[in-house]
């Protein structure tokens, strides 16, 4: 039967393909594009795409025909049977076959897992299609490794794809009661992370929903070539340490089309990532879009290539914001803001080189140089007296520092020991001191 299908489908794509090729010859006689009544030389060109855009439909519909799923190693998707080794054993399944594999998560049910570390390499080419729900367990005691609860692991060209449906739900509210950060009486401990991404390349993950991470909700860690897209990431904005995406260590990645509400940071770059762009980004409740913190226990930290083309921040304690310890060294260089909204955000746009977030630290001569920073076309309001606030270290300032068209009302501007250019169209003016 699979044999008759792949057939079927090879003949299906080859007629789709002549069909196509059909069109563009009558549509694209010696370059003339009927369509707009013009001249393109490229039309070979958009043939060719044409084409390659029916492979990839090709490709995807073979995958279709290699499947593995959770239910036929038991999973019961009740929401109360524990689930996680179905998982594991359809994962060692999926990861040891060859060709391209989709190991698929049925809708319309509650799987309950424990912790669970999906390890690579894979012979197989992964496309994991949650349609469920994946639910956490919360029970501390089933955590040996308090950091995580899902992690992929070393899977290379891995897609994970959760379509209309697909939630993983980190069910944090039990650890989130027991946060110091909630209640001060309480010892401050690890917590999970609810879905960790770590030393993989050439990642897609699209169309998903996570909600209520136990603490960071997605991790991307020591990764290369990343696209994530269409991702919605939900917590209270009470939520201790929920941050949404958090990036480190990691190398040309994209984020698109994704909403993000949560406990703090929406999207977090820490060290070692570069050539990080984001985009279309919904941003509230939140901490904003931070790079940092940076330069921790007098650590080294390197973030270059940082660009956000295109966002809305709605209701956070910050806008666009680099934090730096004191202490610190390297570099956070190259970063462009542009084209953001900002609605009722308390510190819309912030530079913090003193940043400290334990109960005491001391001052410093060291910090992480900030240089080449570009905001431009900004604009909105601010919650609190500051809308641009740049406090850089004496010994480090900040270089060039560059704004253009921003206009933020409801807050002034301050400016310490930062080398700062008013390009044009920028309210409130930066007043060094």
């Amino acid at each position: 039967m699979a044999r008759y299908c792949r057939v079927l489908t090879d003949v299906l794509v080859w007629s789709l393909l002549m069909l196509s090729w059909c069109e563009a010859s009558r549509n694209r006689i010696s370059g003339y594009d009927h369509s707009y009544g013009t001249f393109k030389p490229n039309s070979l060109i958009k043939r060719r795409d044409d084409i390659t855009r029916l492979k990839s439909v090709a490709r995807a519909s073979l995958r279709l025909l290699d499947t593995v799923s959770v239910s036929d190693f038991g999973a019961k998707g009740d929401g109360k049977t524990d689930d996680t080794q179905a998982f594991v054993n359809a994962w060692k399944k999926a990861c040891s076959s060859s060709g391209a594999i989709n190991l698929l998560v049925p809708g319309g049910k509650t799987y309950f897992l424990k912790p669970i570390r999906l390890n690579g390499p894979c012979k197989s080419i992964l496309t994991v299609q949650i349609f469920g729900t994946l639910s956490a367990s919360q029970t501390r005691s089933d955590y040996k490794d308090l950091s995580k609860w899902i992690t992929f692991d070393s899977v290379n060209s891995l897609s994970v794809d959760g379509g209309a449906t697909g939630t993983v739900n980190g069910n944090g509210e039990t650890w989130w009661e027991n946060s110091c950060k909630r209640n001060e009486a309480k010892k401050c401990t690890k917590a999970p992370t609810a879905l960790t991404f770590y030393n993989s390349k050439n990642l897609r993950v699209n169309n998903l929903r996570v909600r209520n991470a136990q603490q960071i909700q997605i991790s991307i860690e020591k990764c290369s070539n990343v696209q994530v897209s269409n991702v919605e990431v939900t917590a209270p904005a009470d939520s201790p340490n929920t941050d949404g995406i958090h990036i480190t260590n990691t190398q040309n990645i994209q984020v698109s089309k994704s909403i993000i509400g949560t406990g703090d940071d929406c999207i977090s770059i820490e060290s070692g990532s570069q050539n990080v762009k984001i985009s279309d980004l919904t941003c509230g409740p939140g901490h904003g879009i931070s790079i940092g913190s940076l330069g921790d226990d007098n650590s080294k930290a390197f973030v270059s290539g940082v660009t956000v083309d295109g966002a809305k921040l709605s209701g956070t304690d910050n806008g666009v914001r680099i934090k730096t310890y004191q202490g610190g060294s390297g570099t956070a260089s190259n970063i462009i803001f542009q084209n953001i909204q900002m609605e009722n955000v308390k510190n819309p746009i912030i530079i913090d080189q003193d940043y400290c977030d334990k109960s005491k630290c001391t001052e410093q001569k060291s910090a992480v140089q900030v240089k080449n920073v570009v905001y431009r076309n900004i604009s909105g309001t601010s919650a609190s007296d500051m809308a641009i606030t740049f406090n850089c270290s004496k010994n480090y300032p900040c270089q060039g520092i560059v704004l253009d068209k921003v206009n933020i009302k409801g807050g002034k501007a301050s400016c310490s020991n930062a080398n700062v250019v008013d390009k044009s169209g920028v309210l409130p003016q930066c007043k060094s001191t």
